[in-house]
């Protein structure tokens, strides 16, 4: 056992053993779009929900749950507020969150309980199931047709006015109304196809020639302005419409809704993703999927396929989910940017839809469903909380050290539980209802000769076509083998067993057994095993996963990681307990705890922490990355950009040259760098910080006039992670300040006045081993003993500034700059002294 270390003497201790084990956290992306062959017709085809039957375990149980409250639900309560839109009678207990009475939103949850209750009872065949959803379609029925008496065009369905369709093409941005009508409208065509509903086809098909109308009568320039507000998937409901249709009309309709500002980049390959609202932008391009199979046009898969690629490989955490604040930043930002509001869970359910949409045309390697169970498992498994009776869910799935699993802020949660049964309804409400409830729409996959056993899920299927029931029995995760058993039938096939990408991160091999004995097949990492033979019953295949941990280094800080075992992430347990900085963790004291598989123990903080499987950790406050050692390295100079001589190279040599931005330029006489005070700067290139957790910062400037919150330096990522010195705050000080995302304040230093205007000033910042001192002309000016965080935390920063704030409200610097140093260590105050005696250089 190694022995225990506080935080102070971890982060200052060189041990990189997990740098070894640290790969990435994702599939690695499939071939690019026009390297493989792929038809608008899938390739492969899901088995119909009734074919396939959950058995006991963990998502039996989520789904078990939500069964309870679709059958609880009242109808009536979400039925309220269409009826009074069209002046039709109602009594009924308005309901709360997001379908309260006075919210734009109101409606969308009544489409997500009919996708839900039809998805209930195609799968377990109880009847209760579709006859809510029967009394739920005739009622809407009967709002739909109320619609024209209460001034709405013919076949208007909402529970919303239609004035707010004329405010949206008179260029107002109301809460995504479009995004409501596509919730409604896919409730209602998933009860036709899976309940059979015929009503809800017809009610359906009125909705669809009113967006016809609506739409037809625009521009394209005007359609586009449209599209700026959410619109959900319209495009992709519509779409699917006309599969199921034929009609021409809801193809040009579902077309109308794509939108180009996005659609555009993707198309060009091209990640202008920075800043947008994730979860507009996802159910979009599940419609580009389905446009690609309604008009064989490869324009549309490419786009899907490029999307995917890039959201799962450059905007997706550790646990497959993405967005933090729900928008997507810049590419490979991640230890960067967490918070409690990480990850929202409408956005992993709808990444979902696409990677299984994806896959079906292109089976050629498991990356998408790699990615579907890595979501599955770390995210959505665990979005709902197993002590509700009625699956209540979480809105968020914080990342940041200490979050807990909660609602979204401003929505009323029941005591102690997440969501509730009627005051909190929210988007994430509403996908929760389906999630839980379509847990089987994607365990096996078939071909007209091949069946794909994509999850390792204890369930049954029955292959109707070629008269074969499987039944597949396992503990996995928590145990690293599955078995599948022919339970009826005779059939010559090929059974593709699918090989995770995630055994290759230790060079492990599944291992297949048929009847016992070992057979010869390629069983490759991120591909399918194929054994092709005849079938019959009584036929066993045992598959075996060798797991182990696996350190995954954040791509923006290889020094903040997370665990996992399989494809399972850990979390760290931590009760009731607060944390404002990532825990440090000794990846070298990680124990597995053989009395409770996929449970451990570690030494973080120079304390034992209890880590078990993300999902599980539920009603106490957590933690998923860790601060890992950082590197260790001999004292020494690490940048000098002297700024001198016309020069912007590094002496150093280690470092591409910095560059003059928006308006900085030399000095007359060309021994400084002038800054105009109006966005004029000096860029140092990326990544300065990495890995550092001592480090001296030395600059020398002259500052013209002295403005509130002007930046001398900032080196980070974005307008909340940076380590940077301010000339004068509001209090007339100088300060010191770091801080990364997800923090609660910031670390700083104060000097006790403001730094001087009209003369060379020398300036110092050492930090590390919980302290930092903040120098002025050689003289220590403001000092900060107990810091939270570590030079550590901020990592690889991309954004480093001499003269400007990484928030662009802030003024830029006015005066000169020139002798700027990083050093790997923290400089004494002899050092120092010695540094500003030299005077600038």
């Amino acid at each position: 056992m190694t022995g225990a270390l506080d935080r102070r003497a971890f982060l200052g201790t060189a041990g990189a053993a997990s740098a070894a084990l640290a790969l990435p956290a994702l599939p690695a992306p499939p071939a690019r779009a026009g390297t493989v062959r792929v038809s608008p017709k899938p390739v492969l085809a899901p088995f119909p929900l009734p074919d396939v039957t959950l058995l006991d375990g963990p998502f039996r149980a989520n789904m078990t749950r939500t069964c309870n409250y679709l059958k609880f639900v009242d109808a009536d309560r979400l039925l309220h507020t269409f009826r009074l839109n069209v002046g039709l009678p109602s009594s009924a207990q308005p309901c709360g969150g997001w379908e309260a009475p006075d919210v734009q939103l109101r409606g969308h949850s009544t489409g997500h309980l009919l996708s839900a209750l039809a998805q209930a009872h195609a799968n377990t065949g109880d009847d209760a199931y579709a006859a809510k959803g029967r009394y739920i379609v005739g009622e809407l029925a009967k709002c739909q047709a109320a619609s024209p008496s209460a001034g709405f065009g013919a076949g208007y369905l909402s529970a919303f006015e239609e004035a707010v369709f004329d405010q949206m093409e008179a260029g107002g941005h109301p809460w995504a109304p479009y995004y409501t009508l596509h919730k409604i409208m896919a409730g209602l065509l998933d009860q036709y196809r899976l309940s059979g509903n015929a009503q809800a086809l017809t009610v359906l098909k009125g909705m669809a020639a009113w967006a016809g109308t609506r739409t037809g009568r625009l521009t394209t320039d005007q359609m586009q302005k449209v599209l700026g507000v959410e619109f959900g998937g319209m495009n992709d409901v519509l779409a699917e419409l006309y599969q199921v249709t034929g009609d021409p009309e809801h193809l040009a309709t579902a077309r109308r809704f794509d939108h180009e500002a996005v659609f555009g980049p993707l198309a060009a390959r091209t990640d202008a993703l920075d800043g947008l609202h994730a979860n507009t932008q996802i159910p979009k391009i599940v419609g580009a999927v389905r446009e690609y199979e309604a008009t064989g046009e490869a324009r549309y898969h490419d786009i899907a396929a490029y999307f995917w690629d890039t959201v799962v490989h450059h905007h997706s955490y550790v646990i497959g989910g993405n967005s933090n604040n729900e928008l997507f930043g810049p590419p490979g930002e991640i230890a960067s940017r967490l918070g409690s509001d990480t990850c929202e869970n409408c956005n992993s359910y709808n990444m979902l839809k696409l990677s299984r949409l994806l896959f079906l045309h292109d089976p050629s390697a498991s990356a998408y469903m790699d990615h579907y169970e890595w979501t599955l498992l770390n995210q959505m498994l665990g979005e709902q909380d197993p002590d509700s009776e009625h699956g209540f869910v979480t809105y968020y799935t914080g990342l940041w050290p200490g979050s807990q699993r909660e609602v979204k802020g401003g929505l009323k949660a029941a005591p102690g539980s997440y969501s509730s049964d009627y005051d909190n309804f929210s988007c994430d409400h509403g996908t929760g209802m389906e999630t839980a409830t379509k847990f089987a729409d994607s365990i096996y996959f078939r071909s007209r000769d091949e069946l794909f056993v994509n999850l390792f899920i204890p369930s049954e299927v029955t292959w109707r076509e070629r008269g074969i029931g499987i039944r597949q029995e396992t503990g996995y995760p928590h145990t690293d083998r599955t078995r599948l058993t022919v339970t009826s039938g005779s059939s010559h096939f090929t059974l593709k067993i699918r090989v995770p990408g995630w055994l290759g991160a230790r060079g492990a091999r599944a291992r297949i057994r048929v009847n016992g004995a070992a057979v010869p097949v390629k069983a490759r990492p991120g591909s399918y095993a194929s054994i092709e033979r005849h079938w019959k019953r009584g036929d066993v295949v045992d598959v075996a996963m060798p797991m182990a941990p696996v350190w995954r280094k954040a791509p923006d800080n290889p020094c903040v990681q997370a665990v996992s075992v399989g494809p399972v992430v850990l979390a760290g347990e931590y009760g009731d307990r607060a944390l404002n900085a990532f825990p440090a963790i000794d990846p070298r004291s990680l124990r597995a705890d053989r009395s409770a598989p996929l449970n451990y123990t570690a030494s973080a903080d120079g304390a034992t922490v209890k880590l078990k499987p993300f999902s599980e950790v539920q009603h106490e406050r957590y933690t998923v990355y860790w601060a890992t050692p950082a590197p260790r390295r001999k004292p020494a100079l690490l940048a000098h950009f002297p700024l001198t001589g016309r020069s912007l190279a590094d002496a150093t040599g280690r470092w591409p040259d910095a560059s003059l931005v928006s308006g900085a330029s030399w000095a007359d006489d060309g021994g400084a760098v002038a800054l105009d005070g109006t966005g004029g700067h000096v860029a140092l290139p990326a990544g300065l910080l990495s890995g550092l957790d001592t480090l001296t910062v030395s600059v020398w400037l002259n500052l013209d006039t002295v403005a509130n919150n002007t930046r001398v330096f900032d080196l980070g990522f974005n307008k909340t992670t940076y380590f940077a010195v301010i000339a004068r705050t509001g209090s007339a000080k100088a300060r010191f300040t770091m801080k990364i995302t997800g923090m609660d304040g910031e670390d700083y230093a104060d000097a006790p006045s403001a730094l001087p205007a009209g003369a060379w000033t020398h300036l110092a910042v050492t930090a590390g081993s919980g302290s930092a001192v903040l120098y002025v002309d050689g003289v220590p000016a403001g000092r900060n003993d107990a810091l939270v965080m570590s030079p550590l935390a901020l990592g690889a920063t991309t954004h480093n500034y001499l003269g400007r704030s990484q928030d662009t409200r802030n003024p830029a610097m006015d005066g000169q700059v020139t002798g700027f140093r990083l050093y790997n260590h923290v400089l004494t105050a002899d050092e120092i002294a010695s540094l500003h005696a030299q005077g600038r250089s």
